[in-house]
């Protein structure tokens, strides 16, 4: 089985970071979640990155805010698939310096970069890259794709009504 380790730099984070939890949750995968800070617990922060891959993490969700290297530096690190969520933290310029941190990293070294507190698209990415090879997460993500098409349709009749 799969599993996704989520980590951020902070506690603050968390309340963004949920949303991940969650939805991952929800399609029935593994979730390892883990405080890891760039600038404040480097030496964790190798040892996670090198070893995630050993411990059957198949992709990785990054959150981080302000200078929001944390996905970055793990993406320099490890084999596997990173997501980075950007954060808008109590230190952070209105989110752009984690958008723009995640964002633009160097040829070689990709992190894919959802919205602004985007967490739970972070997790539906996350489940989908899993989905690419386990038939039953694909099925799960077809079926909620389904839900979510539903949910339109019945959103628009009820503005025909």
């Amino acid at each position: 089985m799969s599993k996704v380790a989520i980590i951020m730099g902070s506690i603050s984070d968390m309340p963004v970071m949920q949303d991940a939890i969650d939805i991952l949750k929800q399609f029935n995968i593994e979730v390892e979640v883990d405080i890891v800070s760039a600038h404040r617990t480097p030496e964790k922060l190798f040892d996670f990155s090198k070893n995630a891959h050993t411990r059957g993490i198949s992709v990785i969700i990054a959150g981080a805010g302000g200078a929001a290297h944390l996905p970055g530096m793990v993406a320099s690190m490890s084999p596997l698939p990173v997501i980075g969520v950007p954060v808008k933290s109590s230190n952070s310029i209105d989110g752009w310096d984690s958008v723009l941190s995640i964002l633009q990293m160097p040829g070689g070294v990709p992190v894919a970069t959802v919205a602004l507190n985007g967490a739970k698209n972070a997790g539906i990415l996350a489940a989908q890259i899993i989905g690419s090879h386990d038939k039953k997460v694909l099925d799960t993500i077809i079926a909620y794709k389904e839900e979510l098409k539903a949910a339109v349709n019945k959103a628009a009749e009820g503005l025909k009504k």
